[in-house]
Formats: C-alpha cells, structure tokens, sequence
C-alpha cells in the first residue's frame, strides 16, 4: 500500500496541475495550514530535477504572500480568527508572555519559525497579533522561506538520482521517519 501511495505521490508530482498544489499549499501552510510544503516540493524535485528552483521560487512567494495572510489575520481578525487557530495549537495560553517579548526578537523569531519545522503560521499570526513592523516581517519572512526552501531543492537538485533511489529502497523507514518527526514537531509545539 505504501508503495503505491508514493507512486501516485511521485505522478501527481509530475503531473501538470501539480505547480498549482504546491503554491496553494504552500500559501495556506504559511497561514492556516498544517501540512508543510514540503510533502509537495520533495516529490515534485525528484520527479522535474530541473525545475528544482522554479518549485523553490513558488514555494517562497507563495509561502511569503500566505505568511502576510497570517500576519493580517493577526492583526486584523486576532479574536475572531487566530484565538481559535492558536487554541488549536495549544499556543493562546503562552501568547500573553509571548507577545511582551516578541517585538523585542521579532526578526530573529521570524527568521527561525520560517527555516525550522516549527509552524510557521503561528509566528506569521503572532507578528500581525503583537504589531511587528510589516517590512521587518517580510524581509525575515523572504530570508527564511527562501534559505529553507532553496536548501531543500538545491539538495535534491545536487544529490537527486541517489536520493531518489535511498527513499524508493527504504519507503517504508522514510514513512515511518517522516510521521515520527510531524507527531514530535506537534508533541514539541504543545511543550513550548
């Protein structure tokens, strides 16, 4: 079943609406969303070595433009939209000694979230929410999506026939590997 569940992933990345998944993907992960980017641009590179850095330039736009979708909903629609997107993190009860802090690291904190599996759409909505300039945002917003999703795609760019092959060879510990780090990155999420 795996194994077909990564062959349909591996078509569909090659497939001609695929561009269109990422960018919507990408632009809701940067927001609402919970499924990284990721699970798209690493199938898609494999399969189109050569768009490698086309998918990685989408990727940060799009991630950039839903990162200030999240930072409007902050400071917009704080209690009607992000107090639920926040409960649901299990982030609303940390927000208060957050936000007196983060002015302070706001950049570095931006910078950070956008390169690290933590969610980054909890910083986006912090930013808007706690009135992080909006330039500083952007500019630490296009620095990290850009590093984080240029680094994937160079990587796989570089080193993409190998890891092709190690991925289709041990599906089974990529699976495993993979559901470990997103259960831990959400168990971590609640322990910060």
């Amino acid at each position: 079943m795996l194994r077909r569940l990564y062959d349909w992933t591996m078509s569909l990345a090659s497939g001609r609406h695929a561009p269109a998944a990422l960018g919507a993907v990408s632009f809701a992960e940067s927001s609402f969303f919970p499924i990284p980017p990721d699970i798209l641009l690493i199938p898609m590179v494999i399969a189109r070595r050569s768009k490698a850095f086309a998918y990685a330039t989408l990727c940060t736009v799009t991630s950039v433009l839903g990162g200030a979708a999240g930072y409007a909903i902050g400071a917009f629609l704080f209690l009607q939209v992000a107090e639920p997107i926040l409960a649901f993190y299990g982030y609303l009860d940390k927000f208060e000694t957050f936000r007196g802090n983060f002015n302070d690291y706001g950049a570095w904190i931006v910078f950070i979230a956008g390169v690290t599996p933590f969610p980054y759409k909890v910083i986006t909505i912090a930013s808007g929410a706690t009135g992080l300039s909006l330039p500083v945002f952007m500019v630490a917003s296009v620095l990290a999506r850009g590093l984080r999703f240029f680094a994937v795609a160079g990587l796989l760019y570089l080193f993409g026939p190998p890891i092709r092959t190690f991925i289709e060879q041990r599906l089974g510990l990529m699976f495993t590997i993979f559901v470990i780090g997103l259960v831990g990155g959400f168990a971590l999420l609640r322990f910060l």
